[in-house]
């Protein structure tokens, strides 16, 4: 597993620690083997964000995260060599916002947008009940495995 991040905006490093933890548990929760996927992370503005969610999403608007995976079907994934899974992206700004708003620390809230993210590249989406049922159970199992249970 390795984590590639924009070095002009990292976590702090007990941050990171947990996000190489919460990446390792998705994956596992997913079925997914992790010993060669490579995951990039940045952490960006609210004008960065909403331009970005504006040209890949067509949606003129802020967001917390935007996930970009690099795969559809894990059965075709290539053996033997770095698997690039896809593309992290945070919002610092509304994560800070968000951690306030839900009462629980902005390492919480940037971890939370973190595994969200991650099981995006993993193929779970939120779109329909029965789907964001499934998304929002494997988040609180991974979450609350590391002790970061939504209070």
């Amino acid at each position: 597993m390795e984590l590639l991040f924009d070095e002009e905006k990292m976590p702090d490093a007990e941050v990171i620690a947990k996000m190489y933890d919460a990446a390792i548990r998705c994956m596992e929760y997913a079925n997914v083997g992790d010993d060669q996927v490579e995951i990039s992370l940045s952490l960006v503005s609210p004008e960065e964000i909403r331009q970005l969610n504006k040209d890949y999403r067509g949606v003129d608007a802020v967001t917390d995260v935007l996930s970009f995976p690099q795969y559809t079907d894990f059965d075709d994934l290539p053996e033997g060599e770095p698997v690039e899974l896809g593309d992290v992206i945070i919002c610092e700004e509304r994560a800070h916002e968000q951690a306030k708003e839900f009462g629980h620390s902005y390492d919480r809230e940037l971890l939370y947008l973190f595994t969200h993210s991650v099981f995006h590249l993993l193929g779970y989406d939120h779109m329909q009940e029965e789907e964001k049922a499934k998304m929002r159970e494997a988040e609180e199992t991974v979450l609350s495995a590391m002790g970061l249970e939504r209070k």
